[in-house]
């Protein structure tokens, strides 16, 4: 290929890249900002369980799960101020997370990782030295922050920066980062709880400065995106950076793609409003739905709630932490598990599979409860504890190589460039909206709904399965600039919403292909591809 050409890949042509040591390090050390999102949801849940915990910021909850004898199983932890605890958390992020778009475009993607580790930081002192409820919130709610500026920044660094045929299996590092947080937390609050003095807590929340200091140091030591560079007109180092994380000088038919993604950006002045155009409408529906649908398998409920909802259904509290621990590592070797398969069999197989297996176990789950847990029953028996968690081991394996990854791949590399950073804000924006609800409603609608609750996700995995079946394409081993040509414009719902004066055309320079827009005057009208150079 001539140095100087304008060329670009073949429509289904990979652009030449190699798995450099410094992509796998720069998306292994962004990646643990899913670390510190997981460790915030896995320690909430073992820390509302313990006795010293609770007889300090909700004395209410402690007598009634402590003191007194003589509450249902399914309602002891109802209390709105102790589910606040935990969903202020997402509250906050939902509200950051447009900040964080302003500051990922206009700042790039590293130093809005760099403010989410300040953020975490912060919470994470005020958490660990709380002395009264409202020190302990405003905690929470500066966790918040960080998680909303945290999976703002990450999804799309690590969509960027991966070559196009391993994109899906790096991206998936972020979520299994949050799944080894949710791991580590449960561990932790496992040896934590048996602290004598009530004091176990407090290294319950103080340990995730580990992970926060992780992410701060990864912000500081991670390359820039070149998408991010050329957005901001930074094109020469953006080409340096593309050289070296791709491993090859032979970088530009990828660079000039950028390019031209980057100059149709630059011409969206308002991104959000951009958003709104009825040729985005498949990528903003497929997200928000995404979103929603993730929430509504009924995840965060046990993840957040784990032992809680294991000592409502009989179990001790050291069987109830334990069995945490358990779900956590299930949840942890899933993930790997995603992160092999998707890009080899694709997002549509993993999320249909899943669909089957989170149905069955969670009708079976409730089928169990309703005949074996009343308000005031005794303790399941071994056999059928052992039982109810195997169920739970295998929704949550279910959920986690489909729907806990692919809930965030899916939409961080379906949306152009000129509506990405926007795109991930309503994204992020609907995932805590939603996450926010089941946190602050669950252990409510465990006291209702009692063994039903199961039932009630269980009917949301067969809508979601169906919504995959029929309106979400495969985007398996597709570059993100040529989702638009290969992927909407040939989906027998969305193509409908492809607007014909967006079709890019072939047109040629120096002897090369190049994909331009509004046809193939582009290079007659002024448009001079070597001066992008």
């Amino acid at each position: 290929m001539p140095a100087g050409g304008f060329a670009v890949a073949p429509s289904g042509t990979e652009f030449e890249a190699k798995i450099t040591p410094i992509v796998v390090i720069s998306c292994i050390m962004a990646a643990t900002g899913g670390l510190m999102f997981g460790y915030d949801v896995g320690v909430s849940g073992g820390v509302t369980t313990m006795a010293g915990f609770l007889k300090k910021f909700f004395p209410v909850v402690y007598r009634k799960t402590v003191l007194e004898t003589d509450n249902g199983n399914y309602c002891k932890y109802d209390n709105q101020g102790l589910q606040l605890f935990t969903s202020s958390l997402y509250l906050a992020g939902l509200v950051s997370t447009f900040f964080a778009s302003y500051t990922t475009r206009k700042f790039g993607r590293r130093p809005t990782m760099l403010i989410a580790g300040i953020f975490f930081l912060t919470g994470v002192i005020l958490n660990t030295t709380a002395q009264d409820l409202a020190m302990l919130i405003i905690g929470r709610i500066l966790l918040g922050c960080g998680v909303g500026f945290a999976n703002q920044a990450v999804p799309l660094f690590l969509s960027e920066i991966a070559p196009t045929r391993i994109r899906g299996g790096l991206n998936i590092l972020f979520q299994l980062n949050v799944t080894i947080g949710i791991l580590f937390a449960n561990l932790v609050n496992y040896g934590t709880a048996k602290i004598k003095g009530g004091w176990g807590w407090r290294l319950s929340l103080g340990l995730a400065g580990i992970p926060a200091i992780l992410l701060t140091l990864g912000a500081l030591f991670v390359v820039e995106t070149p998408n991010s560079l050329i957005e901001r007109g930074r094109h020469e180092e953006g080409k340096r950076v593309l050289r070296k994380i791709r491993g090859t000088d032979n970088i530009e038919p990828e660079f000039l793609e950028l390019v031209e993604a980057s100059r149709i950006a630059q011409e969206v002045k308002h991104p959000f409003r951009n958003l709104m155009k009825r040729k985005n409408r498949p990528q903003l529906v497929i997200a928000i739905a995404m979103q929603i649908f993730q929430q509504f398998t009924g995840i965060n409920a046990i993840m957040f709630y784990a032992p809680v909802l294991f000592r409502t259904v009989g179990f001790g509290s050291d069987a109830s932490l334990y069995s945490s621990v358990i779900v956590g590592a299930v949840n942890v070797l899933s993930t790997l598990v995603s992160i092999y398969s998707v890009d080899k069999v694709g997002r549509r197989v993993l999320l249909l599979e899943a669909g089957v297996q989170m149905f069955l176990s969670q009708v079976i789950i409730a089928i169990v409860l309703g005949l074996k847990v009343t308000d005031h029953s005794e303790n399941l028996s071994r056999g059928l504890s052992i039982f109810v968690v195997i169920l739970i081991c295998t929704f949550v394996a279910g959920f986690a190589w489909s729907w806990g990854p692919l809930g965030w791949l899916v939409p961080s590399e379906t949306f152009p460039l000129e509506t990405r950073s926007a795109g991930q804000s309503v994204t992020v924006c609907f995932n805590f909206l939603f996450t926010f609800v089941i946190a602050q409603a669950f252990l409510s609608m465990l006291c209702h709904f009692k063994y039903g609750i199961f039932l009630f996700f269980s009917g949301w995995v067969v809508i979601m399965s169906l919504f995959v079946m029929f309106l979400l394409p495969e985007t398996k081993n597709i570059p993100i600039e040529e989702m638009t040509e290969r992927v909407w414009k040939k989906h027998w719902y969305w193509k409908r919403f492809m607007d014909s004066d967006d079709t890019f055309y072939q047109v040629h320079y120096n002897g090369e292909a190049v994909r331009g827009k509004n046809g193939p005057n582009k290079v007659g009208n002024g448009f001079d591809p070597a001066s992008q150079l």
